[in-house]
């Protein structure tokens, strides 16, 4: 699924980088701008004392701010797509120049004080100031906004830069993790390799930017307490409009976690038929490197190991593409036509002239896959390196979700040009892959020749979407979780490392296949860290996605509670335009309405509900039960025994963190969104 920068990196499905999606403004935030105010926009602010005064200025603020972002955003892809010395000086010269016009703003908006904006009439308008009366990181001064900029982009360039050695030929070295790595744990069931991979990519990422991290954290802290946020925590948390918002992410997290623990229980069983119970406990948590992924967020690579009734038809159609010749164009393609027969907007020209969706050679590139807003209203682009897979066949549909999105709310105001919320933004493209994963769906599309709607055939497509969506959302909550510890000092620096696997023990049940210290900095093997990703918006959008999906799947009428032969897991919203129309007027919204406003238009209420995809599982959940039972499966896990995960630190060198940190989401600046 992550849109950035303020590109919002959006990606994949799962999932990607990318932003904030508060506001342009709001995003700002996120980006960051110089604290130097030249003379002359100084002498530019000029006094607003009426409505209609605060009116032409937002309108003048809105037309450059859009010149401005063009500009930025155009220095990230070029560097972005092709990683050189000569793109990041420019990019970092972008974004310095960016952050001028972002403390000129800023300034001409607090020139109009609280107490006058509050008062106006135009709800529009007083919004408008909200989201402009913060200044993020442009409260750094010009030498930490270099610095600041300068550890992103050195610890994205790590990220993106790295190769390991193979497992069986150690002079060949160049294994990059697009598309070496991730077809080793797609492919192999070797568990020395897969434990060699997971452990080198961690040497080779990771541990080379602990210093940088700790340096950016006390940087993104510094830029918190100069806009009077108790922590970066609370400053991404801001962009929801929620007081209680950390509160309730915990509550729909206690919601679901009954249902993961089933699924959890149930894929060590079977991993333990396929390994042995010398490599894994009975009732422990599951090695890290075994779950088909590199960071263990989506179990969906070893559906071949868990599929529940294997004589039935595979709901992978991986094979299928591949005997079919299917390539990454056709695969955008399908996608650009799945959104057109809902009667919303086809990709404009430019964008298939533009986008970047299969790795070129003779460059290194960020292959994360990400969707790009140029911030103009007719420029908006996806890059992503695309395997033909039907793993990648839902990422595409993901990122494409987020070009939609843009597509929609392009005649908003640039300051409403985000997502109601960022977990809204990572929803749209995942609402429509839920259709697209069903067999029915499949089916039209020829990828599937015939489809069972049995007892037996719901239970594999159910577990298939279970091993993608419901063990995603421990590690889409923990994400954060881990961050906001960092941010408020709750956890100190010095044991940021055994912080993660404490979360990832406790809150995911799974263990490193390998003993970890605090020389090793796991968490900034996963691109949201370094690249300064939020993460939670992923875990909201899984809430909400499924909120939107019955909704839609109402609208289209392809779902009844009340009729065994339309439940919701079998949906599919496929040329509906009642469906389309409905989705398209929410997201035309864009930011300029509170996101229970913009909820509430489709699905008649304003809260984020668990229960949805509780209903949405339901068959599984109850067969989980049973079939665990049976076999006298440990729900839960506990620690093995006398088995330290992590060393912890012998000093205190390291400090604590006072402030809080992490602004910025890449140093890139308009609008992209990323994959998970």
């Amino acid at each position: 699924s992550l849109i950035v920068v303020v590109v919002r990196c959006g990606g994949t499905t799962m999932l990607s980088p990318p932003i904030m999606l508060v506001s342009s403004a709001l995003a700002l935030l996120l980006l960051g701008a110089v604290t130097t105010t030249t003379a002359s926009s100084v002498a530019e602010v000029r006094a607003v004392t009426t409505e209609e005064e605060a009116r032409h200025l937002m309108e003048e603020l809105d037309s450059r701010g859009s010149l401005e972002c063009t500009a930025s955003v155009k220095a990230s892809w070029a560097y972005q797509s092709d990683i050189t010395d000569e793109h990041k000086r420019a990019q970092l010269a972008a974004q310095i120049k960016h952050s001028e016009w972002a403390r000129e703003k800023w300034e001409r908006v607090r020139a109009v004080p609280k107490s006058t904006w509050e008062k106006f009439q135009d709800e529009d308008l007083k919004r408008k100031f909200k989201f402009m009366s913060i200044l993020g990181i442009s409260a750094l001064d010009n030498d930490e906004f270099t610095k600041y900029n300068t550890l992103i982009t050195k610890m994205q360039e790590t990220y993106s830069t790295a190769k390991i050695c193979d497992f069986r030929n150690t002079e060949k070295c160049d294994l990059a993790l697009e598309p070496d790595l991730t077809r080793i744990f797609r492919e192999s069931r070797d568990y020395e390799e897969l434990e060699h991979v997971w452990k080198t990519w961690r040497d080779n990422t990771g541990k080379l930017m602990r210093d940088d991290y700790k340096q950016f954290v006390h940087l993104a802290n510094k830029a918190a307490d100069r806009n009077d946020f108790d922590n970066m925590g609370e400053m991404w948390t801001y962009g929801y409009e929620t007081d209680d918002f950390k509160e309730e992410m915990e509550k729909l997290w206690e919601q679901l976690k009954p249902l993961y623990q089933q699924v959890h229980a149930y894929v060590r069983r079977k991993l333990i038929e396929a390994y042995g119970d010398d490599r894994i406990s009975k009732k422990g948590p599951i090695p890290a490197h075994l779950l088909g992924n590199m960071w263990s967020q989506t179990w969906g690579q070893i559906k071949d190991l868990t599929i529940p009734f294997p004589e039935k038809t595979s709901v992978d159609v991986t094979p299928n593409m591949v005997k079919q010749k299917y390539t990454p164009k056709k695969m955008f393609e399908l996608s650009d036509e799945f959104f057109t027969s809902l009667n919303l907007t086809a990709m404009p020209d430019k964008f298939w002239d533009h986008s970047i969706i299969e790795k070129p050679e003779g460059r290194e590139l960020t292959c994360h896959a990400s969707a790009w807003d140029f911030c103009n209203g007719q420029d908006f682009r996806i890059k992503q390196c695309t395997d033909v897979t039907m793993t990648d066949l839902i990422t595409v549909h993901h990122e494409m979700g987020h070009v939609q999105y843009f597509l929609q709310y392009q005649n908003q105001p640039q300051i409403f040009r985000e997502g109601a919320n960022p977990g809204f933004h990572e929803a749209v493209g995942d609402v429509l892959a839920l259709s697209v994963a069903t067999p029915k769906h499949l089916k039209k599309i020829g990828l599937l020749q015939e489809v069972h709607n049995d007892e037996e055939a719901d239970i594999n497509f159910l577990m298939s979407m279970a091993l993608d969506k419901i063990v995603f959302l421990p590690f889409g909550y923990l994400m954060d979780r881990w961050r906001w510890d960092i941010f408020s000092g709750e956890t100190d620096m010095k044991d940021r490392n055994c912080h993660w696997w404490d979360l990832r023990y406790k809150i995911q049940g799974i263990k490193p296949p390998v003993q970890r210290s605090e020389e090793d900095f796991d968490p900034g093997a996963k691109y949201h860290i370094p690249a300064n990703v939020p993460y939670i918006r992923y875990f909201v959008s899984f809430v909400i996605q499924f909120q939107f999906h019955k909704s839609l799947c109402i609208l289209a009428n392809e779902y009844d509670q009340n009729d065994p032969v339309k439940p919701l897991h079998r949906c599919d919203i496929y040329q509906s335009t009642k469906a389309g129309n409905a989705l398209g007027d929410m997201l035309k919204l864009g930011a300029s309405k509170p996101w229970p406003e913009a909820m509430k238009a489709l699905t008649g209420g304003d809260k984020m509900d668990a229960e949805v995809i509780r209903e949405y599982f339901m068959p599984l959940e109850k067969w989980l039960i049973k079939e665990n039972k049976k076999h006298g499966a440990f729900i839960g896990w506990e620690k093995d025994d006398d088995e330290e995960y992590c060393i912890p630190a012998s000093d205190t060198s390291g400090g604590s963190t006072n402030t809080v940190h992490m602004l910025l989401i890449l140093p890139l600046l308009c609008t992209l969104f990323s994959s998970l």
